[in-house]
């Protein structure tokens, strides 16, 4: 699985900004995917996810209520609509994929494929 990232950038607190990321490979069908980020000084955390089917998402608590998920299989794409951005969502974002059983999204561990990350700037 090859997955690439687009659509990072700096924008104002309290602003929008779009990613996207475009998925490649056998069988995407059966991987969850999701985005993750990583802040200097900080691990890698997950941020959203979202289930094979897209029926299910998953969110970390510090951006639930502003970052939508959404994935179109018909385009083998990842999206993440992220609205009321704060200086503490500056980070690396990446997206990534693992394979998963039905409707879990297997947040709870690593994921198996991650793709280049895309810088998200937040200034106060």
């Amino acid at each position: 699985v090859q997955l690439q990232a687009s659509g990072g950038g700096l924008v104002q607190a309290g602003g929008s900004l779009g990613l996207s990321c475009a998925a490649s490979g056998r069988m995407l069908s059966r991987y969850s995917l999701g985005w993750f980020r990583q802040a200097p000084g900080k691990e890698r955390e997950i941020v959203a996810a979202v289930s094979r089917s897209g029926r299910s998402t998953f969110y970390a608590d510090s951006v639930k209520g502003r970052f939508t998920i959404s994935r179109d299989n018909d385009k083998n794409t990842v999206s993440l609509q992220m609205n009321s951005l704060k200086p503490e969502d500056t980070a690396v974002y990446y997206c990534a994929a693992k394979h998963t059983i039905s409707s879990t999204m297997g947040v709870d561990s690593p994921y198996d494929y991650y793709g280049q990350g895309t810088q998200v700037t937040v200034s106060s």
